[in-house]
């Protein structure tokens, strides 16, 4: 019996090590030499800069930030918002990493102009009394011609996570206007949504054991299938029908701990990330029916949060250099700091021709960050991988999204355990 028990042990060993042995040995059991901050854009001193509010000093903890765009009648772009959901109760809130000490302090939106860079606190109209705010994933559908948008945002509230439905109307842009609170058995642990019309969207689940399983499951259960990359979590697509009735089906699972998604501008590519693999997985969609087919994925050298596409069709992903670090800044450990990571994963035309298919994997490529992407995730054939923003946590730290504007170039990024938010640019 103890053989076949040993036996089964280094099997289950040896399956973790291949899985997540690149992730378990940069991103938890190697503290990465990241430089104090470095920008693609030139000299971060001069380049980028912490918006913050110094009033109330609530922008604070804001896990997610994604754009509110203003489209003329012919559907071009005519303003841009930066939309941010800060959470500055997360050290003692965090239905993902935990604690559950006190669900009830509330949360925080602002609205930032790109164009003028003005802060504004959002306000919450008619929204319910008692119900609490915990804002994680969220995102935004475009105003068009002065239409009002919809807005949906994952709420980690205290008895179940739900996901709150809003309205943002251009003329009135600081009040959000509560419409419903969507709630399912099927919303196990919602982490983050991408649209895929005014009233649908998909929905990742980060967990199947989540923090609110009763002790010490909650506590046991959840960081296991964590630090394993157990494949139990899942990716789902919601419709809401004329008559407010949730349409749910899964449409990807098996996937160790899926974060951030995002649905291409041409809608025929689904992004999502897998943060305990350190990948970000690719699916072909077809638009008429929302079904996912998997492509191919790509490995990054951090553990990835959220993810974004820009205006010219590359992906931004955004995510924890380490582990262990941002567990420190999370339990309020004395010095603690955690660094920032954000890259771009710009397809390779097919076009491209190689001597060697085996070369191309193993070159080097990102030499011109201080720490190169190579140095920890191996290339590949779909797409090349580059630095945008990196910090060891003393210039901005615990990324979790960034955002960047193509008209501009300017990036913003958010960080889930940060002050503020970080915006780098042209001068």
């Amino acid at each position: 019996m103890s053989y076949k028990l040993v036996a089964t042990f280094t099997v289950l060993l040896a399956a973790l090590v291949y899985r997540s042995g690149r992730v378990l040995k940069h991103n938890v059991l190697t503290l990465p030499s990241l430089p104090e901050a470095y920008y693609i854009g030139g000299d971060y001193k001069e380049h980028c800069t912490v918006i913050r509010d110094e009033i109330t000093n609530t922008i604070n903890y804001c896990e997610d930030i994604t754009f509110w765009d203003h489209l003329d009648e012919q559907d071009h772009l005519a303003r841009r918002f930066v939309l941010l959901g800060c959470d500055p109760n997360r050290k003692a809130w965090n239905t993902v990493m935990g604690p559950l000490h006190d669900p009830e302090p509330f949360a925080y939106l602002w609205l930032y102009s790109t164009e003028s860079g003005s802060l504004q606190p959002i306000t919450l109209d008619n929204y319910p009394k008692g119900h609490d705010f915990h804002p994680l994933g969220m995102e935004v559908y475009p105003s068009k011609d002065g239409a009002p948008s919809n807005l949906f945002i994952v709420n980690h509230a205290r008895a179940n996570t739900t996901i709150e439905q809003f309205v943002l109307d251009p003329t009135r842009p600081t009040t959000a206007i509560y419409v419903r609170t969507l709630s399912s058995s099927y919303f196990v642990s919602p982490n983050s949504v991408a649209l895929t019309s005014s009233t649908s969207f998909y929905v990742s689940n980060d967990h199947l054991m989540t923090r609110r399983l009763p002790n010490p499951f909650g506590k046991i259960l959840p960081v296991v299938e964590s630090l394993a990359a157990l494949p139990l979590s899942w990716l789902a697509h919601v419709t809401i029908s004329p008559d407010r009735v949730l349409q749910h089906k899964i449409v990807a699972f098996g996937v160790p701990f899926a974060n951030g998604v995002a649905v291409s501008h041409d809608g025929l590519q689904v992004a999502l990330s897998s943060t305990t693999l350190g990948e970000v997985y690719f699916y072909n969609r077809n638009p008429s029916t929302n079904d996912l087919r998997f492509s191919h994925s790509v490995p990054v050298p951090f553990l990835p949060d959220n993810i974004m596409y820009a205006d010219d069709g590359a992906l931004i992903v955004t995510g924890h250099p380490h582990f262990p670090s941002v567990a420190a800044v999370a339990a309020n450990k004395t010095g603690a700091k955690a660094g920032s990571w954000s890259v771009s994963l710009r397809p390779i035309s097919d076009t491209t021709h190689t001597k060697s298919e085996k070369d191309f994997v193993n070159r080097a490529y990102d030499l011109r960050a201080p720490l190169s992407a190579s140095a920890i995730a191996p290339a590949v054939l779909t797409h090349e991988v580059e630095t945008l923003f990196q910090s060891d946590g003393s210039v901005f730290g615990t990324s979790a999204t960034s955002l960047v504007d193509a008209r501009t170039g300017t990036l913003y990024m958010s960080g889930l355990y940060e002050e503020g938010m970080l915006v780098c640019g042209p001068k």
